[in-house]
């Protein structure tokens, strides 16, 4: 195998025995192979638009299987064989369509390859379809080849749960298999690959208004909210992941059953939105980010859902209390269907549950768009007068890899009358840091999961408008953390809006090579992060 999508990749090189997610040589070379698949997809996809021919049915199949190989996602190798063997049929249909019209182009082999029957055959097929095999001889635009490609990872990811919402555009469905079907060329130089992944960015802006546009359609505006740290006595579930609409078929199935839910890792800004807060039941959150889950988990005396994504390696302790719906999959746990919970109910009325209620502080959440623009006079008048002095978004992907305590040093040593906005799960380095305020406006806002990006970059577009400037001329510095492939899609939306002096770590990705790498300076003023003393020197001279 040879993985090197997310941050913590071997030696920050690549994973090449074992991955430092937990995948195995076996599931590296399924997700290959199903990548390699939707490559071929997208090449016939697009050939049967340019010939008349639509295929919208396939949209949200191209999200989910592509989201199934993102970082912590999926570990069961017996589910990706029949999304493998369900991308050649969707194919091979469209392939059909374009004979009855007399269209049939020469393809390149991964529009033809045909899926082996067992699994060990897919295995062997996928290895031979790995990163290390792919022809193209300039390292610098192979770079950016796999740029686009964990960037349409990402925007897979926005996008599935958008659809299960109800917000879908063919448009999107069109523009990134148009990019995965670049991806099997040669002809294309490194200029077009620049203009290929700023494209993938201004797709994922697509992306993550569609899925605001999903959670706020559904649930209403984020509102700000006190959400207690500590347990209610009873019995429990606990829910981590992503996904809303999980949340609430949950919260509709343990009505009146005595149970209390609690949120995990990214699930924690649910709690501001006002069609799921209305739950008496939905009590609090539990615990810290994801790569915590294995510590957190064992001490959790209740049942455990998680949802898309980021799940870990169960430990014994809780193996037989966590299951997972949607694409997750961890070989040998339990997966249930996301329309009936009833095993995971089961399992929390079994469980002896929380023995007494616990005060362990509270936190604020729900500081998205809708909330901060409605204040944005007061933000502006603050500015104005010199209380504000600077903005900081510090958000991003956590991690367990040395050096995201930086994050947590910056905001503690931000000077007292800036203001901190924040979102996705790298904000667990601080989420329960007392900052106070600034005449009534709190220091840390936390604008969301990493899925309501949309929401800060709207902040700071308005922001821009209302002091009649360019965005990279606000007091405002982005501090990015970045772990898996929805932050490479995020980082590719800002440079497409043309977002300046981004600051990213703990590493720069092992996919950019040197000259892509000078590219992104020259042009973007992109750096990585050194230390929070000599970045808040830099930033506010």
């Amino acid at each position: 195998m040879f993985c090197y999508q997310c941050e913590q990749t071997a030696k920050g090189q690549g994973c090449s025995k074992m991955g430092v997610c937990g995948k195995q040589p076996a599931t590296a070379a399924l997700q290959d192979l199903l990548v390699y698949a939707m490559q071929g997809f997208s090449q016939v996809a697009v050939t049967a638009r340019e010939n008349g021919i639509d295929c919208p049915e396939d949209g949200h199949f191209f999200a989910r299987a592509l989201f199934s190989t993102l970082t912590n996602v999926n570990f069961d190798d017996e589910r990706f064989k029949p999304l493998i063997e369900e991308a050649v049929k969707r194919r091979e249909k469209i392939k059909q369509n374009l004979a009855i019209k007399g269209v049939s182009p020469e393809w390149h082999p991964a529009a033809e390859f045909q899926p082996a029957a067992d699994l060990e055959g897919l295995i062997a097929q996928g290895e031979a379809h790995g990163i290390e095999n792919d022809p193209e001889p300039d390292a610098d635009i192979k770079s950016l080849k796999q740029t686009v490609v964990y960037g349409i990872k990402g925007i897979a990811a926005y996008a599935d749960h958008a659809a299960i919402l109800g917000q879908e555009d063919p448009e999107l469905y069109k523009a990134c298999q148009e990019l995965l079907a670049d991806t099997l060329r040669s002809d294309l130089d490194l200029g077009l690959w620049v203009e290929n992944a700023l494209k993938t960015g201004h797709t994922n802006i697509r992306a993550m208004e569609l899925l605001d546009a999903g959670n706020t359609g559904t649930y209403g505006h984020p509102v700000p909210t006190e959400v207690p740290l500590g347990p209610k006595a009873g019995k429990a579930i606990v829910v981590s992941g992503h996904d809303l609409k999980d949340l609430e078929t949950l919260l509709k199935q343990t009505e009146g059953k005595g149970i209390t839910i609690y949120t995990h890792g990214e699930m924690l800004p649910c709690h501001g939105y006002p069609e799921l807060k209305k739950y008496p039941h939905f009590h609090g959150h539990y615990g810290t980010a994801w790569q915590n889950q294995q510590r957190e988990f064992a001490d959790f005396p209740g049942a455990i859902l998680m949802t898309t994504n980021c799940i870990q390696k169960p430990g014994k302790a809780y193996h037989d209390n966590i299951f997972t719906t949607g694409l997750v999959g961890w070989p040998g746990v339990t997966h249930v269907g996301n329309e009936d919970f009833t095993p995971v109910i089961e399992k929390a009325l079994e469980m002896p549950g929380f023995t007494a209620d616990e005060d362990k502080g509270s936190v604020m959440v729900g500081f998205a768009r809708n909330a901060v623009l409605g204040v944005a006079d007061k933000v502006i008048e603050a500015v104005k007068g010199g209380d504000i002095s600077h903005f900081f978004l510090v958000a991003g992907c956590d991690g367990a890899k040395p050096g995201r305590n930086y994050y947590t040093e910056f905001v503690e040593k931000a000077p007292q009358d800036s203001v901190i906005l924040t979102l996705a799960c790298g904000k667990f380095r601080f989420f329960d840091k007392q900052l106070g305020d600034i005449g009534g406006i709190p220091r840390l806002l936390d604008v969301g999961q990493c899925n309501d990006a949309f929401s800060a970059v709207q902040i700071a577009l308005a922001l821009a408008n209302a002091f009649d400037c360019d965005v990279n001329e606000l007091p405002l510095s982005l501090v990015l953390s970045w772990y898996e492939q929805k932050a490479v899609a995020i980082l590719l939306s800002l440079l497409a809006l043309g977002i300046k002096n981004i600051r990213l770590g703990p590493s720069l990705p092992a996919f950019i090579t040197p000259n892509v790498l000078d590219f992104l300076v020259e042009n973007y003023d992109i750096k990585p992060i050194s230390n929070p003393e000599d970045d808040l020197k830099a930033i506010l001279g």
